[in-house]
C-alpha cells in the first residue's frame, strides 16, 4: 500500500481562495476541467487569473490541487492493488508480438513509398507539360504580336507613301476603302479632308504598333525594327502636323477634328497645342503685345494689360473659338486638349514676360493691382470657354495656369502696401502734439466730422486697407490683421504717448470727439463695408471678423474715460492755484476785529479756467450729454479740493483759538481779572467761517451761472455745513 498522507498539505484560508469560508468548497474561478483540455497552456492560464487573483492565492490552490490528485492516485491503487501488482505478469512475450506485427506494416510502407515515387514523377511530368504548353502558348502569342507588328509597320509606311498622291484631279478627290486602296470621293471633299482621314487611319495603326511593343521591347525582331518605327513615326508627325496647320489657316474644321483625333491617337496632344499656338496665336498677340528686340529697347509701350486683354478677347472670340467648340464636341474624344492653357495663356505669358516685363513688378503697387485684377479678369473669362466645371478645375491644374499665378508676388505687394499704410499713420502719431484739421467750421455740424489729423489718417489708413485700389481679396487676412494693428497703433498712441503730455483742454476735447466718432464709425459703416467685401466667406470666417474688429473698436472707446479724467484734471489744477489764497483769510482776520461783509477777490478767479474752457471754440464738438458730464466733473474736483482747503483752514483756526483761549485764560486767572470781556468778542475762527460762507454762496453763484446746481454736488453740501451759521445749516441758500 503507498501512502502519500504523510505529506503535510499546507493549509488554506477561505478569504485566500476567494470562495466559500467553509473551507472545503472551491473558488469559482477555478476550474479543474481547463487542466483536460488538448490545447491548455499554463502560461495563458496563468495570465488570464492574475489580473484578478493575486499570484499566492493561485499558487495555494494549485498546490491543494495536486496533493487532492495524489490523494486520489493513492486510493485508486491500493483499490485495485492486486490488478496493479499482476499488471506485469499479463506482459508476457511482448515482443515476439511486435516482431510479427512490424513486418506487414514495414511492407505496406514500402509499397507506400513505391505509389508515392510513381505519382511525383506523374505530377512532375504533367507540370513539364502544362509549363511547355504555356511557354509555346506566349511564345505563340509573342510571334503574332511580331508578325502584327510587322504588318502594321508595312501598312503604315505603304499609307504615309501613298499620302502625297491621294489627289487624282481639281475636282475629283480620294478616300480609304477597306482595302486600303484609293477610290473616287463625293463631289466636295477636298484634299485637305481627305489627307486629314487618311492620317487619323495612319495614327490609329501607330497606336496599335506602340501598343503590340510595349511588352516586346528588348526583342531582336522589334530591336531591329526600331529605326523603321522611328522613321515611320517621324513622317508620320511631319506630315500630321502639315495638315493640321494648312486646316488652321483655313479654317477646315472637318479637317482640323480628323487631325485632332489623330493627335489623340497618338497621345501627341502637346504638339497639336504647339502648332495651334505658333500658328493662330503667335501672331494675334504679337499684334497687341509686340515682343521684338527693337520694341523692348524702345521702351515706350506701357505696362497696363487691361487694353491688351480687351483685344486679346476679340481675338479669341473671333480667330480661336473655332478650335475650342471643337475640342469641346461631346464624346468626340477630344477632350484631352487644352487650347485654353496650353496655347492661348502660354502665348500670353511669353508675351508679357518679354513685351512687358514691368507689369508682374509690385514695385509700383497701384499698376501692379491693375494688372493682377485685369489678370484674373481675364482668366474668368478664358474659364468661360470651359463646359463644365471638371474643365474648369482642369485648366486651373494646368502647369502654364500655375506659373502665370506664380508671376504676381502678392507676398511682396502686401509688404509695399504694409509700409506704405503703417508708416503714414506711425509718422503722423510721432508728432509732438496733436495737429487739428485746417479750416474746421466752429458750428455744430462739425460733430460728424474728424478734428485731428491723427484721426484723418487713422481711418484713411483703415479704408486705404479695404479699398478697391489697395485691397487684394485672397490677402483679406493680412489686410484685416493690419487694420488692427493701426487701431492698435493709434489706441497705444492714445494711452501712452498722448497722456504723457500736458496737454490743453481743447487737445483733449478733440480727441474725445474724435474717438467717439472713430468708435462709431469702426462699429458701423466699416464693419458693415468690410463684410459685404467678404460676403464669399464662411459664417464663421464673418463672424470672426465681426468679432475682432468689434473688439478693436471697444478697446479704443474704453480710452475715453482716461481722456475725460485727464482733462478734468487739467482743468481743476489752474483752478486750484485761485483756491490756495484762501490761506490769506486766516492772517486778514487773526489780529482785527473787522467782520467779514463781502465775498473775497479770489473767488472769482476759481472757475475762471473752467470759464475759459466753456468759452473756447472747440467746444462744439462736444454734445450737450457729454459737456454736461465733464461740467459736473469739473465742478466736483475743483468744489472737493475748495472743501479740504477750508476745513485745514477752520480747523487749524480753531485749534489755534482754542489754544490761545486756555493760555489767556490761565492768565487772567493767575491776575485775577474776568474773562467776561471775551466772552463778548466773536473768535477768529466765527470770523473765517463768516467769511468762507461769504465765499461758498459766491462760489456757488458762479457754479450757478455756468449751468452747474451747487446743491447737487456733495462736497459742496459738505462745505456749507463746515461753515454756515448753525441757522442756516438746513438748507442751502445762494
Amino acid at each position: 500500500m503507498v501512502d502519500l498522507h504523510s505529506s503535510s498539505l499546507p493549509s488554506r484560508s477561505a478569504v485566500e481562495l476567494f470562495g466559500d469560508p467553509s473551507g472545503d468548497s472551491e473558488p469559482l474561478w477555478f476550474k479543474k476541467s481547463s487542466f483536460l483540455s488538448a490545447d491548455f497552456d499554463p502560461e495563458s492560464y496563468i495570465a488570464d487569473l492574475r489580473t484578478f487573483v493575486p499570484l499566492e492565492s493561485l499558487g495555494a490552490e494549485l498546490r491543494s490541487h495536486l496533493a487532492t490528485l495524489k490523494s486520489e492516485l493513492v486510493e485508486l491503487i491500493n483499490r485495485d492493488y492486486t490488478d496493479f501488482v499482476s499488471l506485469s505478469t499479463r506482459l508476457v512475450d511482448v515482443d515476439s508480438s511486435v516482431a510479427r506485427m512490424r513486418a506487414p506494416l514495414a511492407d505496406f510502407r514500402d509499397k507506400v513509398g513505391a505509389f508515392r515515387i510513381a505519382v511525383d514523377n506523374s505530377l512532375s511530368s504533367l507540370r513539364g507539360g502544362l509549363r511547355q504548353r504555356a511557354e509555346a502558348s506566349a511564345a505563340r502569342e509573342i510571334l503574332e504580336r511580331l508578325l502584327d507588328t510587322f504588318h502594321v509597320v508595312s501598312k503604315v509606311e505603304k499609307l504615309i507613301k501613298e499620302l502625297p498622291t491621294t489627289v487624282s484631279g481639281s475636282s475629283a478627290d480620294l478616300v480609304l476603302s477597306n482595302e486600303n486602296s484609293l477610290q473616287p470621293a463625293e463631289i466636295g471633299t477636298n484634299f485637305r479632308v481627305t489627307q486629314s482621314i487618311l492620317l487619323e487611319r495612319i495614327a490609329s495603326e501607330m497606336n496599335r504598333i506602340k501598343f503590340s511593343i510595349s511588352n516586346a521591347k528588348d526583342l531582336p525582331f522589334i530591336v531591329n525594327m526600331e529605326k523603321r518605327i522611328q522613321n515611320t513615326t517621324e513622317m508620320l508627325d511631319n506630315s500630321l502636323g502639315n495638315c493640321f496647320k494648312d486646316g488652321l489657316e483655313h479654317h477646315d474644321e472637318d479637317a482640323i477634328y480628323n487631325c485632332l483625333r489623330a493627335y489623340a491617337a497618338i497621345d501627341n496632344t502637346a504638339a497639336a497645342e504647339e502648332i495651334f499656338r505658333t500658328v493662330i496665336v503667335t501672331p494675334l498677340i504679337q499684334n497687341i503685345i509686340a515682343y521684338n528686340q527693337s520694341q523692348i529697347i524702345d521702351g515706350s509701350s506701357s505696362d497696363e494689360l487691361e487694353e491688351c486683354y480687351k483685344k486679346i478677347k476679340q481675338c479669341i472670340k473671333s480667330d480661336c473659338k473655332f478650335i475650342l467648340d471643337i475640342s469641346s464636341i461631346e464624346n468626340s474624344g477630344l477632350h484631352v486638349f487644352d487650347f485654353l492653357a496650353n496655347s492661348i495663356l502660354k502665348e500670353i505669358l511669353v508675351a508679357i514676360q518679354k513685351g512687358k516685363p514691368g507689369a508682374f513688378s509690385p514695385g509700383k503697387p497701384t499698376e501692379f493691382l491693375k494688372n493682377y485684377k485685369s489678370s484674373l479678369g481675364f482668366l474668368t473669362y478664358l474659364e468661360g470657354y470651359c463646359s463644365s466645371k471638371s474643365a474648369v478645375s482642369k485648366f486651373r491644374l494646368q502647369t502654364v495656369y500655375v506659373e502665370f499665378m506664380r508671376h504676381w508676388n502678392i507676398g511682396v505687394y502686401f509688404s509695399l502696401r504694409f509700409q506704405e499704410i503703417a508708416e503714414a499713420l506711425d509718422s503722423t502719431l510721432m508728432a509732438g502734439t496733436v495737429i487739428p484739421v485746417d479750416n474746421l467750421y466752429r458750428n455744430q455740424e462739425n460733430s460728424g466730422i474728424l478734428t485731428l489729423k491723427q484721426s484723418v489718417m487713422l481711418l484713411e489708413s483703415l479704408r486705404s486697407c479695404w479699398s478697391d485700389d489697395v485691397l487684394v481679396i485672397s490677402c483679406a487676412d493680412k489686410f484685416l490683421r493690419l487694420s488692427l494693428q493701426l487701431i492698435s497703433r493709434y489706441s497705444t498712441w492714445l494711452s501712452s504717448g498722448l497722456l504723457a503730455r500736458n496737454a490743453a483742454a481743447e487737445d483733449f476735447i478733440y480727441v474725445i470727439h474724435d474717438v467717439g466718432f472713430l468708435f462709431s464709425e469702426l462699429s458701423g459703416n466699416y464693419l458693415r463695408h468690410v463684410l459685404e467685401l467678404l460676403e464669399s466667406c464662411s459664417t464663421e470666417v464673418l463672424d470672426l471678423v465681426r468679432r475682432s474688429i468689434l473688439q478693436a473698436a471697444t478697446s479704443l472707446n474704453d480710452t475715453l474715460p482716461i481722456l475725460k479724467d485727464m482733462m478734468v484734471e487739467g482743468i481743476a489744477e489752474r483752478s486750484f492755484e485761485d483756491l490756495k489764497q484762501l490761506k490769506g483769510i486766516t492772517a486778514t482776520y487773526r489780529l482785527t476785529d473787522k467782520l467779514p461783509v463781502r465775498h473775497s477777490p479770489y473767488v472769482s478767479g476759481i472757475l475762471w479756467p473752467l470759464k475759459a474752457f466753456l468759452d473756447g471754440d472747440s467746444v462744439v464738438f462736444l454734445t450737450k450729454e457729454l459737456l454736461n458730464e465733464l461740467l459736473y466733473c469739473i465742478a466736483e474736483r475743483i468744489t472737493g479740493r475748495y472743501y479740504e482747503m477750508a476745513a485745514d483752514v477752520v480747523n487749524l483756526a480753531r485749534k489755534t483759538e482754542s489754544s490761545l483761549l486756555r493760555l489767556r485764560q490761565g492768565a487772567q486767572r493767575r491776575a485775577g481779572a474776568s474773562s467776561d470781556a471775551l466772552d463778548n468778542n466773536i473768535s477768529n475762527s466765527e470770523k473765517i467761517c463768516m467769511q468762507l460762507f461769504l465765499d461758498i454762496q459766491e462760489y456757488g453763484r458762479n457754479l450757478a451761472s455756468i449751468g452747474v446746481e451747487a446743491a447737487d454736488i456733495s462736497t459742496y453740501r459738505s462745505l456749507w455745513q463746515l461753515v454756515a451759521p448753525e441757522d442756516k445749516q438746513s438748507q442751502l441758500l445762494i
